[in-house]
């Protein structure tokens, strides 16, 4: 956390602590991600490029195979590729960073872009797009402005997601309740859902009552849901936030109030959900969680096929959700080989047979052509969440909002810190709100 200014002298942010230590530490940590790096193919000409990504063994094993797809189409690159958890990946990408050893095309999280573009850790791709290197057409203009910093683009979205609940049928028809229609469904239902689903005190595997979902107090993703629902947003500016200490505040008395009544999960079970498998509905403390769309055929292949997927509740029937990059991909500034890393980005979202690779593994593909295409082969839960997708497009969702700013990854840690507080009661909703936003403000300026 920021210090506040002391003595008219500020002393550095976080951030730029972190970006100092990283830069020493890059050595050792590049040196151990290569190590569990593997080369897909035999080297046969003289350009290797680094591919990095995070994502299950899943993602990593269609990934691969379009990635060995690659190289017998381009006979004259090797790809060497590594891959990790998704916090592990973020400390490694940020610490290569610093040491300017971004990988030659890297994945990236929607909340990195401005960080490492602003950074100068990202290729600008408009060169690679303009001579046709690296097609756009089949992509959706507004959506493709998300990778945009500064009027540049520097990175492309792999995948288009929305979120979503994921939710217990079986346990809804217990209580009486019905499929939550969209866009009618409103958070008032919501909770109304929840409170009757406590009400029925059906017990979870270790004797406790079932609550109706996840507390979503901690997550910025469904605060930024609830403002845009009301007609506001997370950021007005790439140095200012787009709400006020009333807005959090009611957003975070809203929650504390379920879980004091017992109708959303308890705080020790918040607190410990990192995983599907940890998360509240995935261990039967409760009959719904707020998620993205990607992870949800987990929550069917750990629960079966009472599980579906319904919408986030809305204020009066406007939504507040919209199509989010589920990742991007780029290309490091210091790439020694921008032409063929380019290559190797079109191909991943553009190649017929790569999409049929990938599949949905990281949502719904930005190539409508191939998104259309893979559709037709889908099943149970990932048929299940394209549908979801092609439903809520027609209700005309706002477009999606430019990258955050730079301070958002830390703003994120803070908003999920702060609401913890009133979780586990050291701070009122009022008193967490007005500390975020103090060093929310303090990020964003630094």
């Amino acid at each position: 956390m920021p210090e506040p200014r002391s003595g008219g002298h500020r002393p550095p942010s976080r951030r730029a602590v972190l970006a100092t230590a990283a830069v020493g530490l890059g050595t050792a940590l590049t040196t151990a991600l290569s190590s569990c790096s593997t080369a897909s193919g035999g080297t046969s000409g003289g350009v290797t490029l680094t591919f990095a990504w995070w994502g299950n063994d899943d993602r990593a094993a269609r990934t691969q195979q379009a990635v060995r797809l690659f190289e017998k189409e381009h006979p004259g690159i090797t790809v060497r590729t590594s891959n990790a958890d998704f916090a592990s990946y973020l400390q490694k990408l940020a610490t290569q960073a610093a040491g300017g050893g971004m990988p030659d095309v890297a994945q990236l999280d929607y909340r990195q872009i401005s960080q490492y573009a602003g950074g100068g850790a990202l290729l600008p791709l408009d060169d690679a797009i303009g001579d046709g290197t690296l097609r756009t057409a089949e992509m959706d203009g507004v959506f493709l402005r998300t990778g945009t910093f500064g009027g540049r683009q520097y990175a492309v979205p792999m995948g288009r997601g929305i979120t979503g609940f994921a939710y217990d049928t079986a346990v809804y028809r217990k209580a009486g309740l019905p499929a939550p229609p969209p866009p009618s469904w409103t958070w008032d239902d919501w909770a109304e859902a929840n409170r009757r689903i406590a009400g029925m005190r059906l017990r979870s595997p270790d004797g406790r009552t079932v609550r109706g979902a996840n507390d979503c107090g901690p997550n910025e993703d469904v605060f930024e849901d609830w403002l845009r629902s009301r007609g506001g947003r997370l950021y007005a500016s790439q140095t200012r936030l787009g709400f006020t200490a009333d807005d959090l505040t009611e957003f975070w008395t809203f929650f504390d109030r379920l879980r004091r009544q017992g109708a959303v999960a308890a705080a020790r079970d918040t607190a410990q959900a990192t995983s599907t498998e940890t998360s509240p509905l995935g261990r039967g403390l409760a009959a719904a969680d707020y998620t993205w769309d990607a992870p949800f055929p987990g929550y069917t292949a750990l629960l079966g096929d009472t599980v579906h997927f319904a919408p986030v509740p809305t204020a009066g029937g406007h939504a507040g959700q919209y199509f989010k990059p589920s990742m991007l991909v780029g290309i490091g500034a210091h790439t020694a080989h921008p032409k063929e890393a380019a290559r190797l980005v079109d191909f991943l979202l553009n190649d017929r047979r790569a999409g049929d690779l990938l599949g949905f593994t990281r949502s719904t593909p930005p190539n409508r052509a191939v998104a259309a295409r893979v559709a037709t082969t889908l099943k149970g839960a990932e048929r299940e969440i394209y549908d979801y997708a092609e439903t809520m497009e027609t209700y005309g969702l706002a477009a999606p909002p430019s990258a955050p700013p730079r301070g958002d990854v830390a703003v994120q840690s803070a908003f999920t810190r702060a609401y913890q507080r009133v979780m586990f009661q050291l701070a009122t909703p009022r008193q967490a709100a007005h500390e975020l936003i103090d060093e929310a403000n303090r990020e964003l300026r630094s």
